[in-house]
């Protein structure tokens, strides 16, 4: 596809995500509809497409309108290029620039493509970090693996890549973690993915099962294991972790995750109302302000009501598990989330219902350290 064509099907793919469509399945359609676009059309297009997403706000002013074709257009704009060198018109190109589409300067909260409703809880929760988080939010996610400690180190890992040219360095703040930083897509069609050597794992993901302080031979529950990135990161360190989540579906891949992996996990669907567990995590439901990345139509698909509903959800899965917790375990709350109501101040209604509980720490790990950004809080009774 010439660079041309390849715009003009940013633009059909995201007209059919502004009217509703989620992101991967307008992708996919597409792909399945234009067979003969290859593998290298298909990568170009997802981070037009994406870029477009996170950025929408900013786009669609410097582009003129907030459509499929306003943002491509705005895109290029911000990349300091001029449309219509593209928007020919010819060989599958968009039509030529019209003369009421110049657009305009982003203004504030449109630059940092942050919505207006949404920005005096950001600011309140980040401080001076908001404006910084916030155009980082803007930008493409670092791709991280976790090195699984069962059948590797960080140097035997890094090594097992490069065979294949991958290159991956050690991200310093967290023992497990690697960044790729060359032939990122390559991963999973790797040897040291398929061989259980390294698993996809955002950094801050990882540091939340570090910071938990699991001790060798704790019963541990991941009560809301979805996919299971933090199931398997527990087993990783020598444990038998039982997964559950609320949409057993979630889990449909985990079992052969571990397999791959030589770990050892139990799915478990109904959980008895009274059980003995040394650690409960509660990795709930949230905002995934933390992860707009990697997610970019999540930040503009949060309303004021889903929030709200949201931090009713997140205070009864903390009461749900209480009964499941040995009285010296451990309660482990995470969420990917930036905003204080669902971190901090969920834990201090928490403890305002809970008086024999109390808060052991509290972590949040930044977007400006290249991972997502998460909370952990670890509580424990009196």
């Amino acid at each position: 596809m010439t660079p041309g064509a390849r715009l003009s099907a940013a633009i059909e793919v995201l007209d059919r995500i502004l009217s509703g469509a989620p992101a991967e399945q307008a992708l996919t359609n597409w792909g399945r509809a234009n067979r003969f676009a290859g593998s290298g059309d298909r990568h170009a297009l997802r981070d037009l497409v994406f870029d477009a997403l996170r950025c929408k706000r900013s786009f669609a002013a410097l582009g003129g309108a907030e459509t499929g074709r306003g943002l491509v257009m705005g895109g290029l704009r911000a990349a300091g290029s001029d449309p219509a060198v593209l928007f020919t018109g010819f060989a599958h190109a968009a039509a030529p620039v019209g003369p009421s589409e110049a657009g305009r300067t982003p203004e504030a909260m449109e630059a940092l493509d942050c919505p207006d409703w949404l920005a005096p809880h950001l600011q309140a929760s980040l401080g001076d970090d908001f404006a910084p988080v916030m155009m980082a939010m803007r930008q493409r996610a670092p791709v991280f693996l976790r090195v699984n400690l069962v059948k590797a180190d960080r140097v035997s890992a890094i090594a097992a890549l490069a065979e294949e040219g991958l290159v991956a360095v050690p991200v310093l703040w967290i023992k497990t973690a690697l960044e790729v930083t060359e032939n990122a897509r390559k991963v999973q069609n790797s040897r040291a993915y398929a061989d259980g050597l390294v698993e996809l794992q955002d950094a801050s993901s990882q540091a939340v099962v570090e910071a938990m302080l699991l001790r060798p031979g704790s019963k541990v529950l991941d009560f809301c294991a979805g996919g299971g990135g933090k199931t398997l990161a527990m087993a990783a360190l020598g444990l038998n972790p039982d997964a559950h989540d609320a949409n057993p579906n979630r889990m449909r891949d985990l079992p052969a995750r571990a397999a791959r992996a030589g770990a050892r996990v139990c799915l478990v669907e109904n959980i008895a109302k009274t059980a003995s567990y040394d650690v409960v995590l509660t990795d709930v439901p949230c905002s995934g302000s933390g992860s707009w990345r990697r997610d970019p139509q999540g930040k503009w698909a949060l309303t004021e009501t889903r929030l709200r509903d949201l931090l009713v959800l997140q205070a009864e899965i903390l009461d749900r598990v209480l009964p499941l917790i040995k009285p010296a375990g451990v309660l482990a709350y995470a969420t990917c989330s930036l905003l204080t109501d669902e971190n901090e101040a969920q834990i201090t209604r928490f403890l305002q219902r809970h008086p024999d509980w109390r808060c052991l720490d509290q972590h949040r790990f930044s977007p400006l350290n290249g991972g997502d950004g998460f909370f952990l809080a670890r509580l424990t009774r009196r």
